[in-house]
């Protein structure tokens, strides 16, 4: 398919020429993954070959399908499409299909359907659960997956390719493109999709990436960066638009209230995060637009392709843990192709400036990080196996054939599908007598709904975001506006009168009704506490190693600002440097405990369960541990006892063993539970003019948990979660890597705290210190620590 004169003269009536991969994919041949980098017109490339065949083969109705990660950047691609489609007079219907999509359009769309359809994984999910979805995507010609490696790093994306192969059973000759920024496994994505060939763009120009200079060095710890705010503001200023990303709402937050505090030359700024209300994103998203505002301090809901063409900076507040995440961040500014983007970092304290250096020398060097892909999750296969039968009967060996087209399944045993088709039908063995999971039943040799008012109950459940109960925030009084969300925990903490931040504003909490919180807006009060802990992000495997690299080579310090130097100095020569094939450890005494340090660069999440296995191991051995605390760099381990030996706690049978008895007796597999069995329909939050709360949900899904381990151990569910749990929650597997990768393991006994474990108990103390009155505790204790520790001669800084 070549360019047809309409399109070459819109082309060049702008002064533009397509880009050899937009016409490369217009001339592919069957699925076909394209790579591009941010800015390099990947949308556009995708839309391409749809517009041309509609335009050379004018037909009514639905001919491509486009899902995106985000509803805001679903709009965002409506509202760009639609201006190559009104310049060349296309006869083309451009329509969106998400949550914030009118009821009234929707019902018109699913009796008239535009030629092009934008939606969301979720929404397509529930379209192909209607009765009518086979007549309505019969005459699909086309899927372009935008934001591809952003949808395949979750369950997202495992329903999205379910959706996928449903749709190549229901229009066969269907032909899928993928969209995706540059990643580590192309063949790997390719695959993921079930596209057989990679179209890859040039990677533009090197981006100009570098450290935020600032006039105070970082903290010792502490995550939010604003000692940084003045510098900041003089990068906004002097800068056309800037994004100022931050890794969690709540330090979106408190950053975007200390700029507002020192923001004297009155500069626009706006606040954008996934728990503000509707109203106020798109608000914030039309000024940015418009070129109305300066900046935005943003997290994750800004990080994928939202084309703003006047971004000329992005700022990254905080190590951003992950290299791929700060090249997508970095492609903010400048989306332009072949322009460079420029960025600068904020690191958020001192051990941070490592992993920033280490962070920006893989993003110039162009090496990317990514953890290989499990198989498909069953929770995901049983809510895809219930909404098929939301449309209609289906044949359970064709559905099989079916689901292993899907990439992520393609290994899926007939056995672990007939598993997930009983649970869906009746249960399980432990739950067959109950009739309300008893959903499915087979007549005629064709699988159906028991009840197919349970179609209702199902849709409103759909998707695979699990994420903890919200209360919705309003203004007190008649009329009230809508603020946003905040968690159910987060409330449930909070009294009368107390005062927290969402959206910038300082809000007193006054009561709560009906699942609403109401509030009362008290400008010029500080705080209590931000509204949301926020998640936050494990450092990647590839960024450790590489922080790893730089710690061990004096020669590569050259690169760090010289506080940092010096503090590394000192600890090279007091104790010693981590270094690639050696587990650093140290011990040291201090206020009357022991303190074990192990310097295991595996991540939070891995650190925080070797917490847990180590310290019931020194139960075992009367060590008498107290605690501890991870990062993820290190884990801290405080006791009565000292550790004299620390290979027995980490010897590979015994932290195996304590893994088994540890979940057996703790909390956090039910947690992990709850999550799968909610996603694969066993419990169901959401009820036509009822939602339960995160409360009833817990006390639903714990009962369940202890019946099925008692009663059916081999429950599929409990394999899910079993198998998600060692994935993400637990990370043991990073805990197998760092031990593989370090043979050598080296305990130095210390006489003190030595520099590079001091940040780690400041931290600790940090944690445990609460409220303004005790700001000055936590200043001296710091001051303290870092004499203890022989810093004082570096925290002034460079």
């Amino acid at each position: 398919m070549s360019l047809p004169p309409r399109f070459r003269d819109w082309f060049a009536g702008h002064g533009w020429r397509p880009h050899p991969h937009q016409l490369a994919l217009l001339e592919a041949d069957g699925d076909t993954l394209l790579i591009a980098p941010t800015g390099g017109g990947k949308t556009l490339a995708g839309f391409l070959p749809s517009l041309v065949d509609l335009h050379l083969n004018p037909a009514r109705g639905l001919h491509t399908l486009f899902v995106s990660p985000l509803k805001a950047l679903t709009a965002d691609v409506g509202r760009n499409l639609a201006r190559p489609v009104a310049e060349m007079d296309l006869a083309v219907r451009i329509g969106d299909r998400t949550g914030d999509t009118p009821a009234s359009q929707r019902r018109k769309q699913r009796a008239d359907p535009p030629e092009i359809l934008l939606t969301t994984p979720e929404s397509l999910a529930l379209m192909l659960s209607w009765p009518e979805a086979a007549k309505m995507f019969a005459g699909l010609k086309r899927v372009v997956l935008d934001e591809l490696h952003a949808l395949a790093e979750s369950k997202r994306g495992d329903q999205l390719m379910l959706c996928l192969a449903r749709l190549r059973s229901l229009s066969p000759g269907v032909i899928t493109t993928g969209l995706s920024a540059t990643v580590e496994a192309p063949v790997a994505l390719a695959r993921f999709m079930g596209a057989k060939a990679v179209l890859e763009a040039s990677p533009g120009p090197t981006p100009d990436i570098a450290l935020l200079p600032t006039r105070q060095p970082p903290p010792w710890a502490g995550g939010g960066g604003r000692y940084a705010v003045p510098d900041v503001l003089e990068a906004v200023a002097a800068a056309q638009t800037t994004i100022i990303f931050l890794n969690t709402r709540a330090q979106a937050e408190l950053f975007f209230q200390a700029l507002w505090l020192a923001n004297d030359k009155g500069l626009p700024i706006g606040l954008h995060h996934g728990a503000l209300a509707r109203e106020a994103r798109q608000k914030v998203e039309a000024a940015m637009a418009a070129g109305t505002l300066r900046a935005v301090v943003a997290t994750g809901s800004l990080d994928l392709g939202i084309d703003w063409g006047n971004v000329d900076l992005v700022i990254q507040v905080g190590a951003p843990r992950n290299i791929k995440r700060l090249v997508q961040r970095i492609g903010r500014a400048n989306h332009r192709y072949n322009a460079p983007s420029r960025a600068r970092i904020v690191a958020a304290n001192r051990f941070e400036v490592i992993e920033c250096v280490a962070a920006l020398e893989a993003a110039r060097a162009g090496e990317l990080d990514g953890e290989p892909r499990g198989p498909g999750p069953l929770d995901v296969l049983i809510q895809q196996i219930l909404l098929t039968a939301c449309a209609g009967p289906f044949d359970a060996d064709r559905l099989y054939d079916e689901v292993i087209t899907a990439g992520p399944y393609a290994s899926l045993s007939r056995t672990d599908f007939d598993a997930c088709l009983d649970f869906a039908a009746t249960g399980g063995y432990a739950l067959k007598t109950y009739e309300r999971w008893q959903r499915l039943v087979q007549r005629n040799g064709l699988w159906q709904l028991r009840d197919p008012r349970a179609a209702r109950d199902l849709r409103i459940n759909i998707g695979t975001i699990t994420e903890a109960e919200k209360l919705k925030v309003r203004r007190r009084g008649r009329g009230g506006g809508p603020l946003g969300e905040i968690e159910e925990t987060f409330a449930a903490s909070l009294s009368p009168g107390d005062t927290f931040l969402l959206g910038g504003q300082v809000l007193r909490y006054d009561r709560i009704r009906d699942l609403v919180m109401e509030v009362t807006p008290t400008p010029g009060r500080e705080p209590k506490i931000a509204t949301f802990s926020g998640l936050k992000f494990a450092t990647s495997t590839e960024l450790s190693q590489r922080m790893l690299a730089v710690l061990a080579d004096p020669e590569r310090h050259a690169e760090l600002p010289r506080s940092i130097r010096d503090w590394l100095a000192l600890q090279s020569e007091f104790s010693g440097l981590p270094h690639p094939g050696t587990l650093l450890c140290e011990t040291f005494p201090r206020a009357g405990r022991w303190h074990l340090v192990i310097y295991g660069f595996a991540g939070q999440n891995a650190h925080q369960t070797l917490g847990m296995l180590v310290t019931r191991q020194m139960e075992a051995l009367s060590l008498d541990p107290l605690g501890f605390l991870a990062t993820d760099h290190a884990l801290m381990v405080t006791s009565l006892q000292p550790v004299t030996d620390v290979a027995p706690l980490l010897a590979a049978p015994v932290l195996e063993q304590g893994l088994e008895d540890w979940i057996s007796a703790s909390s956090l597999m039910k947690r992990n539970f709850r999550a799968v069995a909610t996603i694969a329909g066993l419990i169901q939050r959401n009820r036509p003019g009822a939602r339960k709360t995160g409360k009833q949900t817990t006390f639903s899904s714990d009962i369940i948990y202890d019946t099925l381990r008692r009663h059916d151990p081999g429950h599929i569910l409990l394999r899910a979660t079993q198998d998600e749990a060692q994935r993400g929650l637990i990370d043991f597997n990073r805990i197998d890597d760092m031990l593989a990768r370090n043979p050598h393991i080296e305990l130095r006994a210390l006489p003190r705290v030595s520099p590079l474990a001091a940040p780690l108990l400041l931290e600790m103390g940090r944690v445990r210190l609460a409220g303004e009155g005790q700001l000055r505790m936590a200043e001296k204790m710091a001051r303290d620590l870092m004499t203890e520790a022989g810093l004082d001669q570096v925290v002034q800084g460079d």
